[in-house]
């Protein structure tokens, strides 16, 4: 059940809203069977179901707090309809303490109504999400009720899975220290591999041996080249710590500067543009990649996205290519122009950047796209491209956290200084 009608339509059509490998087929197969259906009728939804499932996406405005006014709306709603016995499971990412205070409205609504409810938080990455549902390395179970955790846990069987069974806050706050932690190892590396660039190590190599120390896991996020965590999902978390930290009057220096450190990363693409030219005041950049991460069209949170808008106030003209990114989700925004090819984007640039890691952005010819661009500028923030073939065809080419060197580029050309307005 979703409140969207045009969204409900499109799923019981077979459309998903948006883009993830798999999700067309799956979607498909199970409607035709007749084991999916969706509505906008809650009440329908509920009708005889053993379990419901809480499964919004908590929006999080500009500085990342999170807007939970339609989780407790929909519960309020829920409440008044729920069968008895029924367990009410919470997806939502939500702040520590939300889950008690949800089961108390519920409470406060049916007094007498036996239910329960539990917290399982999703695991899942856009781009990999049927995978990390289907093989999660771990499902975590809170709840403050036994024979809640033992349903919850048989329903979980089917996933082959490890299941870790807690109470409602301590669920909720280990989804705050996975991303917490995960946030901390990717501003770790970002510092690492800026020190490495000033100072000729390699990052990469750096990060291998780090992930084969025993103390180190080699699933760790240590991987060199980038602009820092996006997206919205791990720093909704790493808030979520402050705002609690800041109730309780407990300091949480190391979730600040883990925060501190990712604005920082995001603004590299400005730093390297500035040492090259002095200013961005007029450039003509191309931009390759806007989703936040590839294997998937969504726009929401997109660092690329972020950095066009800062290049654009700063006077920068940006053209812009992605595969497969859902432009509409920007509504209008004017901070560039989309192109439908990445020779669009190469004619007549001062730079193209590298900011999402398309694999087909790999076999590119960039031979042909140098012969389009005003300067032979490349900046790869993914490190998805090999340097020396770069090079070869007479790019200034430019990797992070690969210890290469730089200097100041000579041009004598004058650039257009026309700015960009960014609504």
């Amino acid at each position: 059940m979703d409140e969207d009608a045009g969204r409900i339509a499109g799923l019981n059509a077979g459309i998903p809203p948006l883009f993830e490998p798999g999700l067309d087929e799956l979607l498909r197969r199970n409607l035709a069977s007749g084991r999916l259906r969706y509505t906008l009728d809650l009440p329908d939804a509920l009708r005889g179901s053993s379990f419901v499932f809480i499964t919004y996406d908590t929006p999080v405005d500009e500085n990342d707090k999170v807007d939970l006014t339609q989780l407790f709306s929909t519960t309020a709603t829920l409440a008044e309809h729920l069968d008895a016995g029924t367990v009410v499971i919470i997806n939502s990412q939500v702040p520590v303490g939300t889950c008690e205070q949800l089961h108390s409205a519920i409470r406060a609504r049916k007094p007498a109504r036996e239910f329960g409810l539990a917290y399982v938080p999703e695991n899942l990455r856009l781009g990999r999400a049927l995978e990390r549902f289907m093989k999660p390395s771990m499902v975590v179970i809170g709840s403050k009720e036994s024979n809640t955790l033992d349903r919850v846990e048989e329903l979980y069987s089917a996933l082959h899975s490890p299941i870790v069974r807690m109470d409602l806050a301590s669920a909720e706050m280990t989804k705050h220290a996975i991303n917490s932690y995960l946030a901390t190892c990717v501003s770790f590396i970002d510092e690492i591999a800026n020190l490495c660039d000033e100072s000729g190590a390699d990052a990469t190599q750096v990060a291998t041996a780090l992930r084969l120390d025993e103390r180190v896991s080699p699933h760790a996020p240590l991987l060199p080249g980038g602009l820092g965590f996006a997206g919205g999902t791990l720093a909704r978390d790493l808030r979520a710590l402050q705002t609690l930290g800041k109730r309780v009057n407990h300091p949480t220096h190391l979730v600040d500067a883990v925060l501190s450190v990712n604005e920082e990363q995001k603004r590299l693409v400005w730093r390297r543009l500035h040492k090259l030219y002095g200013s961005v005041n007029g450039l003509n950049l191309g931009v390759l990649g806007l989703t936040y991460k590839p294997g998937t069209s969504t726009l929401r949170r997109s660092v690329a996205v972020e950095i066009m808008r800062e290049l654009a106030v700063a006077g920068a003209s940006i053209k812009a290519y992605d595969p497969k990114a859902a432009i509409e989700e920007l509504h209008g925004e004017n901070c560039f122009w989309f192109c439908r090819q990445p020779a669009e984007v190469a004619k007549d640039s001062d730079a193209i950047i590298i900011i999402t890691e398309w694999p087909e952005f790999k076999s590119l010819d960039y031979a042909a796209l140098a012969t389009q661009m005003k300067h032979r500028v490349l900046i790869d923030t993914k490190n998805l491209l090999d340097p020396n073939q770069l090079r070869g065809l007479g790019f200034t080419y430019f990797d992070v956290g690969r210890g290469s060197a730089f200097g100041p580029m000579q041009t004598t050309e004058e650039h257009n200084t026309k700015g960009v307005t960014c609504g």
